[in-house]
């Protein structure tokens, strides 16, 4: 039979859904909460949003909600130019990722009034000459609108967004298909297909089953907006899912999830049930399942009125499909368990298939055969409701690759932004907390790797060279203390010999002062005059003298043969500026003394216009003089950054060397840029490892914490058993303390990743990178070696890179 004989819509105006029937049907795209992203509360409230909804819609009303969760496959981008070596490597590793795309629609239709639910007998289906509708009554149609106006209004106060199908969407176009062509197509676009049900169900190439939940004796005896999934648990907490995600995105097949709610005059459906009751009552005497059944209708009565809770019939079914016919017995024993997982007895629908998929055609809901319906209330019939969908990928430009939790599809998450638009963050700090061996590194690298290809100006400072194969692949500045190749400055240097502004005279003035006095020394207002003026004098000397280089030897020669005679002509007494005391403790940094290299580089000296630059200080780190001085560098250089580039974005990452640089006394420069980075489109992140250094140091706890409202935590199980220092430090709630003990459990088996955490999302992702990536970031020391002996090689560290990224993947394959 053709189906255009059968077909029960009779048009789409006013995109609305008009069936032969006289129902008219309004169809909407749901936008739903993520997947893991709710507490129990948070369900407990989406629960009470839906059961408003419902509550609100009239008798004669159908309500339908349809979750699609097809298999897709990732598709790298690779034209263009603007691809960097590392993006491209994940775009070839990512490519035929699989994962199930969700996407959820919701149909409210609306009965004539008198009209019927169908049966499985008096399906629409089967009846050849439906009536038609010519004309809506005006009332009728601002009434069902008036209606859908509050339901959507009380989802939308509950972040549950609800957009209208347009009339194109629904019937398609030249160029796209539209939901009701999708639906009976199984969402193949552009083929029409066959649709049989004997000797076996079969749409198009695709072999189908369904399973309902129509009877109330096949469904559990309790109910919940939410349930525990166990693999993330611990012993400690409970992680909770909607409680039909295991026959939704836990489910991994191609399936659509029905949701069906039929809401009749409350009244008269009492009088029906009464009815019923004195017909079992009557009965009771002749068969022990009638008394049963006398006293659940009477008992259901009882809760209804005295509660005033609504009854509604439901319906709910899974409908599974596969074009590989040996895989329709992996399908049903997935579909299976997952139904188990929710107390439900599977079910497998043969007699009743047709009519069922036939009600579930857009548009024509009120054809459901009520005989697969069950009684119940709103607020047990919504806990059936799918409320999460999968994990979105921002359209930001400016962001970080990471993964789902269940497949590791990539998603692109902007942590810097999306949220302060949002109003989740007002600043872009973050402060990262990872134990070893947690893939700390490897997510700092693809961070900054990430910020660097968007533009970003990047200052990192290390104690454990993780960053030097990513600084050399970028063709930055590395800066690291060797013997024979020690760090070097030049503060006195100014980009085109210009005078120095306010800012850097007063970062010069620091410098002297920290080289010249130990920390417990005073500093006495005549001493801080006259290095001002002895500064001035310098850039005045350098104006007139072209010839002279700027460093800090020549500063030197001009305290020595030039600025004593300004302190004599001035008449600056020895007690108010020892002139001779400054110049014997800045000799060694002077030629041929200990340090003549520290203050004079003459290369790298563009540092403002370097986009990347690292500062490895793990050989100086607790050295009395190198590393005050040095760091005191990094910050000059960061903060002339900040001040001068416009409408850049600038990050600094401080490694571990927080905690040498706070033991310094450098606290205060710490403090200074986490409060005013903000300012100046600027992010301080700072990384650390121990618990016991967040918890000891004053400056985390006051000036780190306190002004980072981005937290990334790694991998806590170590802590787990004393997270709750951490959890009171950082002011996380038990639903975060849930989420971040159930990192890197129930792990995907043949995939090398780790799992993060990110405060602003209360969210975990993946970091899983391309093998190219791997080799970059690692900072296993054989592993380096390798890199570093195939770098010696091929003279090239991309080329050993990328041959060492193919010996992986022939390993592995």
């Amino acid at each position: 039979m053709e189906l255009d004989q059968l077909f029960p819509i009779y048009k789409v105006e006013h995109h609305l859904i008009l069936s032969r029937q006289g129902d008219m049907t309004m169809a909407f795209e749901v936008d739903l909460p993520e997947l893991f992203s709710l507490n129990a509360s948070g369900f407990e409230a989406v629960h009470a949003a839906w059961n408003k909804a419902v509550g609100v819609l009239a008798g004669n009303t159908v309500l339908h909600k349809q979750d699609w969760f097809v298999d897709r496959l990732f598709r790298g981008e690779f034209a263009g130019n603007s691809h960097s070596f590392h993006s491209m490597a994940s775009e070839r590793f990512f490519t035929g990722r699989a994962h199930l795309d969700h996407h959820c629609r919701l149909f409210i239709t609306k009965r004539p009034r008198g009209s019927k639910l169908g049966s499985s007998a008096l399906s629409n289906l089967l009846r050849k000459s439906p009536v038609p509708i010519e004309l809506l009554e005006r009332e009728t149609l601002e009434e069902f609108q008036n209606v859908t106006g509050q339901f959507r209004q009380i989802l939308l106060d509950a972040r549950i967004e609800l957009r209208q199908l347009t009339g194109d969407e629904i019937v398609g176009t030249a160029v796209k298909a539209g939901v009701l062509e999708e639906y009976l197509n199984l969402g193949t676009a552009g083929v029409l297909q066959d649709i049989q049900f004997t000797p076996e169900w079969k749409i198009g190439s695709n072999y189908v089953q369904l399973y309902t939940m129509g009877d109330v004796e096949d469904l559990p005896s309790t109910v919940s907006p939410h349930a525990t999934y166990e693999p993330y648990g611990t012993d400690q907490t409970n992680f909770p899912v909607g409680f039909s995600t295991p026959v939704c995105a836990l489910l991994p097949c191609n399936h659509i999830y029905n949701q069906f709610l039929f809401i009749e005059d409350h009244q008269k459906k009492l009088k029906d049930l009464e009815s019923k009751r004195l017909r079992l009552e009557s009965l009771s005497n002749y068969s022990r399942e009638n008394a049963i059944a006398r006293d659940a209708t009477a008992e259901f009565l009882n809760e209804a009125i005295s509660t005033g809770r609504k009854a509604v019939k439901a319906h709910f079914n899974v409908m599974t499909w596969t074009d590989r016919r040996e895989y329709v017995g992996q399908l049903r024993n997935l579909t299976a368990g997952a139904l188990a997982k929710m107390n439900v007895v599977p079910k497998q629908e043969t007699v009743g298939a047709p009519q069922i998929f036939w009600a579930g055609l857009p548009g024509n809901q009120a054809a459901f055969p009520v005989n697969e319906t069950f009684d119940t209330f709103i607020a047990q019939a919504t806990c059936f409701f799918n409320v999460e969908t999968q994990y979105r990928t921002s359209t930001s430009p400016i962001g970080i690759r990471l993964g789902d939790r269940i497949t590791g599809y990539p998603v692109h998450v902007d942590i810097s932004d999306e949220p302060m638009k949002q109003g989740l963050i007002t600043n872009r700090n973050k402060f990262v907390l990872g134990p070893s061996g947690s893939g700390k590194s490897f997510l700092t690298n693809h961070l900054m790797r990430s910020y660097y290809q968007q533009g970003t100006h990047v200052v990192l400072v290390d104690v454990g060279h993780s960053y030097r194969g990513l600084c050399e692949l970028v063709g930055g500045y590395y800066f690291t203390y060797e013997e024979d190749n020690p760090i070097r400055f030049n503060p006195f240097h100014v980009e085109g010999r210009k005078r120095p502004e306010t800012e850097k005279k007063e970062s010069l003035k620091t410098l002297l002062h920290a080289l010249w006095k130990k920390e417990d020394e005073t500093f006495k207002r005549s001493e801080y005059v006259a290095l001002s003026n002895a500064l001035s004098g310098y850039f005045d000397r350098l104006e007139e003298n072209p010839q002279i280089f700027p460093c800090f030897d020549t500063f030197y020669e001009y305290l020595r043969d030039e600025f004593r005679d300004v302190l004599k002509r001035d008449g600056v007494r020895e007690r108010d500026f020892d002139v001779d005391n400054l110049m014997y403790v800045l000799r060694p940094y002077y030629r041929g003394g200990e340090f003549d290299y520290l203050l004079n580089a003459r290369d790298n000296l563009d540092l403002l216009h370097q986009r990347f630059i690292v500062f490895e200080l793990d050989n100086i780190k607790d050295h009395p003089i190198l590393f005050p001085v040095v760091t005191l560098m990094i910050m000059e250089i960061f903060i002339s950054k900040m001040r001068k580039l416009q409408g850049i974005r600038k990050i600094i990452l401080i490694e571990e060397a927080w905690k040498a640089i706070a033991k310094e006394g450098m606290a205060e420069y710490i403090k200074y840029l986490f409060k005013t980075v903000r300012k100046f489109f600027g992010e301080a992140i700072v990384v650390t490892q121990e618990v016991e250094d967040i918890i000891s140091s004053p400056v985390v706890k006051n000036a780190i914490i306190n002004n980072a409202d981005v937290k990334i935590l790694l991998d806590q199980s170590k802590y787990q058993n004393k997270f709750k220092d951490i959890q009171e430090l950082l002011g996380l709630t038990d639903q975060e303390k849930a989420i971040i003990l159930s990192m890197n459990k129930a792990k995907e088996m043949g995939r090398n990743y780790k799992e993060v955490y990110i405060s602003i999302y209360k969210k975990v992702y993946r970091v899983e990178v391309s093998a190219e990536e791997y080799l970059t970031y690692t900072t296993e020391e054989q592993e380096k070696m390798k890199v570093e002996e195939y770098t010696k090689k091929f003279g090239n560290r991309k080329k050993a890179i990328e041959v060492l990224a193919e010996e992986l993947k022939n390993q592995y394959a």
